[in-house]
């Protein structure tokens, strides 16, 4: 499936994260030009060099797991950062924030699923740090959740993600919920996600 075609598919107010790890600059050009401009990635030596090769207007989406000592290496430019998934790792991202005299937007990530290799924040510290956060240089913008690899799971970890986001997202005015991938983004978009990363559809399946 191309991104205008899935674009057709989905309503207006979802965006679209192009999921771009491991795929070459010409891929990448390909998409751009459908005149798509978010493209996700979860590694950060990665993010840089295709950041520094590719057009200045594209907004770069973290979304894997982000080491502490290497928010500094991508807060000059990245658009959003998906996986807050610790305060320790959003007080580094609000230092190198203020080192490069910016705002950076985050969602902090829910961990909705029982998988090991998931990580996030429970809903207790996600509550704790949006009640106790004075935001300077970063603003949370709204949440993030992954799906079980199980997918018959994930009804009922989209729904309750979505809960919680449907009571909070006026309190802290926020914006997205990140849910949603290749598999299951369907079933995300039913429980509410505005923001769904989508790879394999776009680009084909991965080597």
């Amino acid at each position: 499936m191309k991104i205008d075609k899935l674009k057709n598919q989905i309503p207006e107010n979802i965006t679209v994260v192009a999921v771009s790890k491991r795929k070459s600059n010409k891929e990448i050009l390909e998409v751009y030009n459908k005149n798509h401009k978010d493209f996700g990635e979860n590694r950060v030596q990665e993010l840089i060099i295709k950041n520094n090769d590719l057009p200045k207007d594209i907004r770069w989406h973290m979304i894997g797991k982000l080491q502490r000592n290497k928010v500094k290496f991508i807060a000059p430019f990245i658009h959003l950062i998906h996986s807050v998934d610790s305060y320790k790792l959003l007080l580094e991202i609000e230092k190198q924030a203020k080192k490069n005299q910016r705002v950076i937007n985050v969602l902090l990530q829910i961990k909705i699923s029982n998988d090991e290799t998931k990580s996030g924040l429970s809903f207790n510290e996600t509550r704790n740090i949006l009640n106790n956060h004075e935001q300077q240089n970063i603003k949370i913008i709204g949440l993030m959740g992954m799906g079980s690899l199980d997918i018959s799971k994930n009804e009922s970890e989209f729904i309750e993600i979505s809960n919680f986001y449907q009571k909070s997202k006026d309190i802290f005015n926020f914006k997205y919920l990140s849910l949603g991938m290749s598999g299951d983004y369907k079933l995300a978009i039913k429980n509410n996600s505005n923001m769904i990363r989508v790879g394999s559809l776009i680009f084909g399946e991965r080597n």
